[in-house]
């Protein structure tokens, strides 16, 4: 008989076996470790656990299944190893190996480079295009009173990327340790910046 744990991750609960709460554990110390002297390590930690959470909604097709180990492990498959984030000795980096899983692109509403709602530029990141041209393309559509239509319904449609890890997504980045990290310090100097001007 095995002894489970209740753990919350990205605000959902879920059921672990020991064996896998343990290695989990130390999975998030590593991280944690491994961020220690940057000044967002909290931030990166909340995403790297939000990510952590829809990996095991993604696994558990089932109510109120126990996370186990072969969960753990597809999910430090996913991530990454810790040790392997930064540079190495050669100046690659490890980070876009292809051992992770091949990524895939979600539609979401980009707030980072957003003139209203952010419709456009999630568009063009999704698609690879410069957002100026679905913003031209809207603006064209404003005469015939379509265009408004649609631009509100894709605004309430489309949801707004929020975590570091929807916005790899939205950019078809891989969504693993050193990504959300390199994300999350590049809002920080972005926040940074701003406050300067």
């Amino acid at each position: 008989m095995k002894q489970t744990y209740s753990i919350n991750l990205g605000g959902i609960v879920f059921n672990i076996d020991d064996d896998a709460y343990h290695i989990l554990k130390k999975y998030l110390e590593q991280i944690e470790m491994h961020f220690a002297d940057a000044s967002e390590r909290q931030e990166i930690m909340t995403d790297i656990e939000a990510r952590i959470s829809e990996l095991f909604q993604e696994r558990s097709k089932v109510a109120n299944r126990v996370v186990d180990i072969k969960d753990v492990e597809k999910v430090i498959e996913i991530l990454g190893d810790p040790i392997e984030i930064g540079e190495t000795e050669d100046g690659t980096d490890p980070g876009k190996k292809e051992k992770f899983r091949q990524s895939y692109r979600r539609m979401y509403r980009d707030p980072d480079n957003r003139i209203l709602g952010g419709v456009c530029s999630g568009m063009g990141a999704y698609w690879q295009i410069d957002p100026l041209i679905f913003r031209i393309i809207f603006v064209l559509t404003i005469i015939g009173f379509v265009g408004p239509i649609i631009y509100l319904i894709l605004w309430i449609v489309i949801p707004e990327a929020k975590t570091a890890a929807q916005k790899l997504e939205m950019r078809g980045e891989p969504v693993n340790i050193s990504n959300i990290g390199k994300t999350v310090k590049e809002e920080f100097e972005n926040i940074k910046n701003r406050m300067k001007l």
